[in-house]
């Protein structure tokens, strides 16, 4: 049991014990009904760059049943080690979803004497999502007043609301033991400029910030072995495959196949700061050649709409859009 907002929530966990990793999920309806079945929903909203109202209440839910399953659950899958993790452990909360962690560690948890020795790296991935909502709804988290200061934030955008905010990402770069990020350029950029650290900047100046860079998986992300491509390949066979693979891809995606032809892909989410005002604008410039051009992503209504307007207005001017 977790008390989320004004209500005590039943918390589940499915676990699984794979390649050498306990991994535990969180089974609750405020996550599930919301995305399977046939509404199209996604994790944060209904449609792409809508919130779910209840965001706040759905990812403090999440971080209190992240703070209870190593105390609580007694997994035995591995034959090194059995029953509950323990209070000695390390959390890595990841961007805003997850920032409430340290805030509940220090109140919850190492005010009661529980989990002394824990200790919280907050993993920036992109500085823009940062969790702002009305400052209004700072009761609704269950933290004491001293970590108001921790989440005041004012800007000058109406999303939320106007002016005075809380800031989740702000809270979980000062409450936590060491902040992260995912590649050593980064960490200079996020505190390069205003812009750059997207108003969160002059906080990690004051907090530091490291930049790792992000590793592969390179069992799972195995070209010789993956069950995804028609055609696995190693670096002695990738030239080989490569054409093969781009025939498959032309073939799926309903294009002319020919391994003759460029074939320019995109796949990302469809926002200025992935460049999809650069992408649409060159789009245009290529659509008259022999090319091909394959756009995977979701995102700004007006990228979407753009893009799918290419394939109307061109559909026999080029070799094809997809």
């Amino acid at each position: 049991e977790v008390k989320v907002g004004d209500s005590i929530e039943i918390v589940r966990f499915f676990h699984c014990y794979k390649r050498g990793v306990d991994r535990v999920f969180v089974d609750h309806p405020m996550f599930l009904e919301k995305v399977w079945g046939k509404t199209g929903s996604k994790i944060y909203g209904p449609n792409a760059g809508q919130d779910y109202l209840d965001n706040e209440l759905r990812f403090s839910l999440l971080c209190l049943a992240a703070l209870e399953a190593p105390r609580v659950l007694n997994l035995n899958c591995s034959k090194y080690f059995s029953g509950p993790y323990g209070e000695n452990v390390f959390f890595i909360a990841n961007d805003w979803h997850t920032a409430l962690i340290p805030c509940y560690l220090k109140s919850m948890y190492q005010a009661r004497g529980m989990y002394l020795n824990a200790k919280v790296a907050f993993c920036i991935h992109n500085i823009a999502y940062q969790g702002r909502f009305a400052f209004s709804d700072f009761p609704l988290l269950n933290l004491p007043d001293e970590f108001r200061g921790s989440f005041d934030f004012i800007d000058g955008y109406k999303k939320p609301v106007m002016g005075r905010k809380i800031n989740w990402m702000k809270a979980g770069i000062l409450e936590s033991d060491r902040v992260v990020t995912v590649s050593p350029y980064y960490a200079q950029e996020l505190v390069s400029a205003v812009d750059k650290g997207v108003e969160l900047d002059n906080v990690l100046r004051k907090t530091s910030i490291t930049g790792i860079v992000n590793g592969m998986d390179t069992q799972e992300w195995n070209p010789a072995t993956d069950k995804y491509i028609d055609v696995k390949y190693d670096i002695t066979t990738v030239m080989d495959a490569k054409p093969l693979l781009k025939e498959t891809l032309q073939a799926t995606v309903g294009l002319p196949v020919d391994r003759k032809i460029p074939l320019i892909g995109f796949i990302g989410r469809l926002e200025e700061q992935k460049g999809s005002d650069i992408l649409v604008a060159a789009i245009h410039k290529f659509i008259g050649l022999d090319v091909q051009i394959v756009v995977l992503g979701t995102g700004k209504k007006k990228f979407e709409q753009e893009i799918e307007q290419l394939e109307v207005v061109y559909p026999n001017k080029a070799k094809g859009v997809a």
